[in-house]
């Protein structure tokens, strides 16, 4: 997953009051977490907002303040997203609840100023804010940004109540793969209110590198002009069962010593994972490159021969869709998240979840064949500029919300031609 722009050096800006224009939809998305922080879902929020802004849409960030927010309570962020950012000033023990307040006050008090109340993440937030949305009499959204997020609800009155006030209110509930579908049938949204909404992937800044660049990338990363570059991007957490992608890249190094493995980004299973590939004896064949920004994930992917990802969980992966419009291949376990974009034989290989010894024979599979990664890749490449491109999912998002933004932006484009001309 590649790491989104953080906030501005401009820190102060703040961001302006939500002023409603005739005809243009204003939205209100709560997050809890944004960046800086890093995650999948939070990028995915990112991309989504300032694509909508560029669309005509108003929107506003409502997150959680604290490190490694910036200090203030609003901002606008790098993407030109207007954050407004509560409970950064309150003891971590108590700031979900300052977060949950400010958002109901927030929603309530500036009622007239927008249409869409879009929510993502559970928490405290939801079942304090659900209702006021719903007084205030506005449009609601969710989306849940993860598989195995809707069950666990149902454990808690809280969350009991999350899920009924959803069931009732919320014009449409939205996930990430057909896994997700189930969870929430199962949890007792009608079909009829669930929809799928993948994440954006930006395929002008994820796109191939051709042979004279990926060298050049090599160079500058110290990676071997002849080895074989497996790569990983994300957090380095529990569900992305890393330890056996380790040993399954051990395997590889027997039949291919020229192999070499990238775990790009950072997580609190790094030290675990530096000591199984010290016991291993893979200490330089194993590259810890901590968390980078955008263009160092590129670079990453650019210099790759393959892109893996074994995780026992994911809602939509970020980092898979960015390594396929990158062209490159994947190796990936038969979990719903990745199997709804890699097919087994056409995008890359898909492997048993949780066996090291099914992840190492696909690895050394593509090492050995040249030509199955080229077309593998080729294939991954095409996929995402035909189903997952930003224009591509963001038509879904106007259809979902509706499109009077972009009239009002194309009848503003024609009024302002003739002053041009002028």
């Amino acid at each position: 997953m590649a790491p989104a722009a953080g906030p501005r050096a401009e820190h102060g800006v703040t961001s302006p009051e939500i002023a409603l224009a005739p005809g243009r939809l204003s939205i209100v998305a709560i997050c809890s977490s944004y960046p800086p922080v890093l995650g999948g879902t939070e990028v995915e929020v990112q991309r989504v907002c300032a694509a909508l802004l560029e669309r005509g849409y108003r929107v506003e960030v409502l997150c959680r303040g604290g490190a490694p927010m910036p200090a203030g309570r609003r901002w606008v962020d790098a993407e030109g997203v207007p954050v407004r950012m509560f409970g950064g000033r309150w003891p971590a023990a108590i700031r979900d609840y300052a977060y949950a307040i400010g958002v109901a006050w927030t929603l309530w008090r500036r009622r007239r100023t927008y249409q869409i109340a879009y929510f993502v993440m559970g928490g405290v937030q939801l079942a304090l804010a659900l209702p006021v949305a719903r007084l205030a009499r506005k449009r609601i959204f969710m989306k849940f940004s993860g598989s195995n997020t809707v069950a666990p609800l149902t454990a808690s009155a809280l969350g009991r109540f999350e899920l009924r006030a959803l069931r009732r209110w919320a014009e449409q509930v939205l996930v990430l793969n057909p896994g997700m579908m189930e969870e929430a049938q199962a949890a007792g949204f009608p079909r009829s209110q669930l929809g799928w909404m993948p994440n954006p992937v930006d395929v002008d800044l994820f796109a191939p590198a051709g042979g004279d660049l990926k060298m050049e990338l090599r160079r500058r990363l110290g990676v071997a002009p002849d080895a074989f570059l497996i790569v990983y991007v994300g957090r380095l957490a529990p569900e992305k069962q890393l330890p056996l992608l380790v040993e399954a890249f051990a395997r590889v190094r027997r039949a291919c010593p020229a192999a070499s493995l990238a775990l790009v980004g950072d997580g609190p299973r790094r030290h675990e994972l530096q000591s199984l590939a010290a016991r291993l004896g893979l200490e330089d064949e194993v590259r810890f490159a901590g968390a980078v920004s955008s263009s160092g994930v590129r670079e990453w992917l650019g210099a790759a021969d393959v892109f893996a990802l074994v995780s026992s969980l994911e809602g939509f992966p970020c980092s898979l869709s960015e390594a396929m419009a990158a062209g490159l291949p994947s190796v990936v376990s038969d979990i719903p998240g990745n199997t709804q974009l890699v097919r087994d034989g056409v995008h890359g290989l898909v492997t048993r979840c949780g066996e090291a010894a099914s992840i190492g024979e696909a690895l050394a599979l593509l090492a050995a064949d040249p030509e199955k990664r080229r077309a593998f890749g080729a294939a991954a490449r095409d996929l995402i500029l035909r189903e997952y491109s930003t224009g591509i999912v963001m038509d879904r998002y106007e259809r979902l919300f509706g499109n009077q933004a972009g009239a009002v932006c194309s009848i503003a484009r024609k009024l302002e031609e003739p002053r041009a001309s002028q």
